[in-house]
């Protein structure tokens, strides 16, 4: 007699309910849960949102799939929010319940609200445009992904908590006034502790340093306008009378969109270059005020320090970083007008 295996406890995938954003707030001791669920309705997908308190995650998502007419299945979550009230007490033990349970796919996003939980999903459902992936849009490349949204998943929180090296920046949204969400920049966290936030354009940096494309980002600056079309970024690290020293390459090619006073291509090119130098030195001061690496500068200099040194990184090296910096812009399209040189 033949041992075949079965699928005797697999589930119709109509007798599923699939959440694709998880929120998570905290009041007192207790878990609040929010799950946003598309389904389809005359031809388009409509928003539910359905929610629990309790001790756990698992032990709320539990109570309600037992009172829903389907199996709520968490593995087709792609957006996993906090509120900051929750990101400042710190996520590692959520977190940690995210992979250790693997209920959650580690590649799901993660990102902060600037606002209480119940007011914003409770906008998801009142908007009458509101679809149920509006919010996982948000962050796809291919539909309203912008070059200074932070894309930080799961798997990456939960390395930062346990390295001595590396923290992360997540997307800090809001309900927005004439859209539905605002994205209002990011927030630092380290060891699962949000420690402050930074603005959207420092995300853009963000992104261009951990190899995010920047393509299509628009810079305003004084006499001009530029749209960003590519990037190339070179990094170096070394201590120096045990003090690091990181040297940091940016080539940066851009299209000339607008111009006010009819400035020269040298003039925009040094406008530019100021203004990103001066981006990246505000950005470093930042980190090393609230001594988390977000950039993951440390990761250079891990040979230099040893082993056990290295879990002082961040309050004895990182402080004391000195940080070189090395622009250049490429003006590769003027449009059909001409730009004088000088």
């Amino acid at each position: 007699m033949f041992i075949l295996s079965g699928c005797w406890d697999n589930k119709d995938i109509n007798h599923r309910v699939m959440p694709v954003v998880l929120g998570v707030s905290q009041k007192d001791e207790n878990y609040e849960v929010y799950l946003q669920i598309p389904q389809p309705a005359g031809g388009q997908i409509e928003t539910i949102v359905v929610s629990g308190t309790g001790k756990t995650v698992n032990e709320i998502v539990d109570r309600i799939s037992a009172n829903m007419e389907r199996s709520v299945d968490l593995l087709h979550v792609k957006v996993v929010v906090v509120d900051r009230e929750l990101a400042e007490k710190g996520v590692k033990d959520l977190i940690s319940g995210f992979i250790r349970s693997r209920d959650i796919s580690s590649k799901a996003l993660f990102a902060v609200i600037d606002q209480d939980l119940s007011t914003f999903f409770g906008a998801m459902t009142s908007e009458p445009k509101a679809e149920g992936t509006i919010l996982l849009d948000f962050f796809e490349k291919s539909a309203g992904w912008d070059p200074q949204i932070a894309l930080t998943r799961i798997w990456e929180v939960y390395r930062s908590i346990y390295s001595y090296t590396n923290d992360v920046a997540v997307p800090l949204l809001k309900l927005g006034k004439t859209t539905l969400v605002e994205h209002t920049g990011s927030a630092i966290i380290k060891n699962g502790v949000m420690k402050g936030d930074i603005s959207a354009h420092k995300t853009l940096l963000y992104n261009a340093f951990n190899g995010e494309s920047t393509l299509g980002k628009i810079e305003v600056l004084d006499d001009a306008s530029v749209m960003i079309l590519g990037e190339k970024m070179k990094f170096k690290g070394k201590l120096e009378d045990d003090k690091p020293v990181f040297s940091l390459f940016l080539k940066l090619k851009v299209t000339i969109l607008e111009t006010i006073n009819d400035p020269s291509e040298n003039e925009i090119k040094k406008e530019l270059e100021q203004l990103l130098t001066e981006r990246y030195q505000s950005l470093f001061e930042e980190m090393k005020e609230s001594e988390s690496d977000i950039l993951g500068i440390g990761q250079y200099f891990r040979r230099e320090i040893p082993r056990d040194q290295l879990k002082e990184w961040r309050s004895v090296y990182f402080p004391e970083l000195k940080v070189n910096f090395d622009i250049e812009i490429d003006i590769q399209n003027t449009g059909n007008l001409k730009i004088p040189k000088e």
